[in-house]
This record gives structure tokens, sequence and C-alpha cells, in this order.
């Protein structure tokens, strides 16, 4: 069974050499190349070397060329990042952990004893409670962490098993020594 060949006229062919040159979107104008080279015969494997794409994007361009023509290949991607708080927002939250223990606004359920320190776990419930945001990544909340100006500390390691009579004793102990 031979293989559909893809041919374009040659009005197309210019339109797609005029849309190139008047382009200054560079994934545009390699879609506009890539369906254009395709069109005028050169290899596929060829036109997925010089316009740096798979043989399924290529194919896809094709299939918008034919029905949509030139503004089927216009690259709609949004670009940018995805900030689920906006400035403002983030320097509220800023503040509001710095004003705030995690006891303070979360009440006894804090990973730390004393639920003095923020950890990644209170500071996600604080966002969600204050803002309505989840992150789906911790290192979005390690990032909020360090744009609010909080750094990464180890905790102190303390055991849960310590009976507190006895560190008391023992450090009463060592200052009358």
């Amino acid at each position: 069974m031979a293989r559909q060949r893809f041919q374009l006229t040659e009005e197309q062919v210019q339109e797609l050499t005029t849309a190139y040159h008047q382009s200054k979107d560079g994934p545009t104008r390699s879609r506009y190349l890539a369906v254009r080279l395709y069109s005028s015969g050169y290899p596929a494997q060829e036109v997925l070397e010089i316009a740096g794409c798979s043989r399924t994007s290529l194919m896809g361009w094709c299939r918008l060329y034919r029905s949509q023509g030139t503004t089927g290949l216009v690259d709609k991607r949004a670009g940018g990042n995805n900030a689920k708080l906006s400035p403002l927002q983030i320097e509220e939250l800023g503040q509001r952990l710095h004003t705030y223990t995690p006891r303070q606004v979360l009440g006894v359920a804090t990973a730390t004893e004393a639920g003095q320190f923020w950890t990644v776990d209170e500071l996600q419930e604080a966002v969600q409670r204050w803002y309505g945001v989840t992150y789906r990544s911790n290192s979005s909340y390690l990032s909020l962490f360090a744009v609010c100006g909080f750094s990464y500390q180890r905790p102190a390691k303390v055991f849960k098993s310590r009976r507190e009579a006895d560190v008391i004793a023992f450090q009463e102990h060592l200052e009358k020594n």
C-alpha cells in the first residue's frame, strides 16, 4: 500500500514562506518551516532534524495546516509560571508567618512540641486556610519559605521517650557542679 504524500500548491508554499518571514515567534516559525519542507519533498527524518521536533508533532502540524491554514500553526502556549499566589498575597503571607506561630494558627496539632517553628506541613495547612491554595509539590512550599525570609534549620534531636523530670534534675546537677 502506497503512502499518501503531503503536497501543497505553489500558493500554499508561498503563504508558508511569507508567514515564516513575517513571524517573530520562534516555535511558530519552526512549524511553518517544517510543514513547508515536508510538503516540498524533504525526507521526514531530515525535516525532524532541521526543525528539532518529533514525527508526531510534524504530522500534527501538517493536519493543522490542512484544516486551519497558517493560523493553525501559531504557537498557542501561554508560557510563564503558574503562580497560585499573587505577589501581594506572598508579602502578606510572609508577614503572617513572622507574626504568628504555628500553635497560634493551627492549635495544638503542630509538628514541633512547642509549636513555635514553621514546618512544610504546617505552612501547607496555613496556606490552605488563609488562601484556599494547595501546591502539588513540597518544593513549592520551600520556595515560599525562602521568599518569605525563612531559612532551613535542622531540628534538634530530642528523644520523645525522655523524662522531663530527669532532664531538669540533670541540668540542676550540672549547675551545682
